[in-house]
């Protein structure tokens, strides 16, 4: 899907064309730099929430052996499910449930509005962890 070409990726559309998607791969092809970026940083966050995760896996397993956490491995685990959770909640409908995609927006503006945080930490911008 991506290919690195002297230091810049580029994304290759077929995949999309392929699958039926040609308005969704000439927009992206029109909007070549921002697409890519959108990708990239996309999957960065995946690659961190990840990371996190199986940080947080680490933790349980110390709690099964030992019995005991600190509070400060309470507090990181308790985040990290949070975490999970939220991933679950907003990624899963954006896959399973058809027009999720055009959804998923207004859903995080309305969560936004109401005071409810759904994005996962690491897809913010400002963390201030």
């Amino acid at each position: 899907m991506t290919k690195k070409t002297e230091k810049k990726w580029s994304l290759d559309y077929s995949f999309f064309e392929k699958k039926g998607y040609k308005d969704f791969a000439l927009k992206l092809k029109l909007n070549g730099d921002k697409s890519a970026k959108a990708f990239r940083v996309f999957f960065n966050n995946l690659a961190n929430e990840a990371k996190e995760t199986k940080q947080a896996s680490h933790l349980v397993v110390k709690f099964i052996r030992q019995g005991k956490l600190s509070k400060e491995e309470e507090k990181e685990l308790k985040l990290q499910f949070y975490d999970v959770l939220k991933v679950m909640g907003v990624g899963i409908p954006f896959f399973m449930i058809p027009g999720a995609s055009v959804l998923v927006p207004f859903l995080l503006k309305l969560a936004n509005k109401l005071g409810v945080d759904i994005i996962p930490s690491s897809f913010k911008k400002n963390q201030d962890r």
